[in-house]
Order: C-alpha cells, then sequence, then structure tokens
C-alpha cells in the first residue's frame, strides 16, 4: 500500500512554488476537504496504471489535513491507496499546503485554480513537473476541462503530456 505515491518521497524539501504559479487566496480549507476525482495528470511511476484515483482530504486531529488517494491497478487488478497528512505551508487563507506521505518529508501542494464554487482545481508541486486537475465530479463539463488545460498551459505545464482520465475533452480535441 505506501508504494503507491512512494515516489513523493524523492520531493523531500520540496516545497517551493513555480514562478510562474501564485497560489489560490483567498482560501477556505473547509470546503476544499472531502472527494476530488483526478481528472488529468503529468505522467509519474506512482501513479503508472492507475485509473479512478480519487483524493479524500479530511482533518486531523493535529489540526492538520488527512490525505487518502486512492486508484485502481486494471493490469494488476487492484486497488492502491496511500495515506499521507497535509499542512498549510503558509497562511492559512492562501492554498499552498505541504504534503507528505513518508514520514519527515514534505512535497508542495499548490492550489493554482479553483472554482468559486470549490468543484474544480488545478494543482501543481515544487515544479510544473508535478501537475494534476481535479475535480469533484469525475465527468466535468468540457469547457471546464479546457479552461484548466488552457490555465496549466499559461502557467507553463507541458500539456501536450496531460493523461487525461475523463474523456472530457473528446469532444474538443482534433481528429
Amino acid at each position: 500500500m505506501r508504494l503507491f505515491f512512494a515516489a513523493l518521497i524523492l520531493l523531500a524539501g520540496c516545497t517551493g512554488t513555480p514562478s510562474s504559479v501564485q497560489p489560490v487566496s483567498p482560501f477556505e480549507l473547509e470546503s476544499y476537504l472531502g472527494q476530488w476525482h483526478e481528472i488529468a495528470r503529468l505522467d509519474h511511476r506512482f501513479e503508472r496504471g492507475l485509473s479512478e484515483v480519487t483524493a479524500h482530504y479530511s482533518m486531523r486531529d493535529d489540526g492538520g489535513v488527512r490525505v487518502l488517494n486512492r486508484g485502481y491497478h486494471q493490469s494488476r487488478g487492484e486497488w492502491r491507496e496511500a495515506e499521507g497528512r497535509a499542512y498549510f505551508a503558509s497562511d492559512s487563507a492562501t492554498g499552498k499546503l505541504k504534503v507528505s506521505f513518508f514520514g519527515p518529508f514534505f512535497a508542495s501542494y499548490n492550489i493554482a485554480k479553483l472554482e468559486p464554487d470549490y468543484s474544480m482545481a488545478l494543482v501543481v508541486g515544487h515544479n510544473l513537473n508535478y501537475a494534476w486537475i481535479l475535480a469533484r465530479s469525475p465527468t466535468p463539463s468540457a469547457d471546464d476541462c479546457l479552461r484548466y488545460q488552457q490555465k496549466a498551459a499559461a502557467i507553463g505545464v507541458d500539456t501536450e503530456a496531460l493523461i487525461w482520465l475523463s474523456d472530457c475533452l473528446t469532444a474538443t480535441q482534433p481528429n
């Protein structure tokens, strides 16, 4: 189970923010809690082969956030989970957190774009090689997906390399 997202260990000490990213503010943690579906991501070994990926955020007793990531590995026919913890990296009104899935090692969780109703988010790591588009629904609208893809491109994410877990952009892609 701990193998899932184990590569975040490599990001130890990587709690910065890319220069092209301004984490969202104001940010309300209570509104962000709950389940999110991964809509698109850049490829990394710790998620390779996974589909139906979700992240569930809930409060911890120590004031931090419990992070439970889950995905289905089709070729192995098994669900994988990783539990971590997150804390604000700066003030609690800014969507900049640090997350750990292994011991004292933390990685950046920068919310670069967020819908006012907290229905969709673009998250990047300490650099633009780590990026995720998340939504409350596993099937957001094509317009929403396109807006988030465009925002990712505008901040420098290689959107050609995004792996789409949702087919939300199928109607907008050229044949």
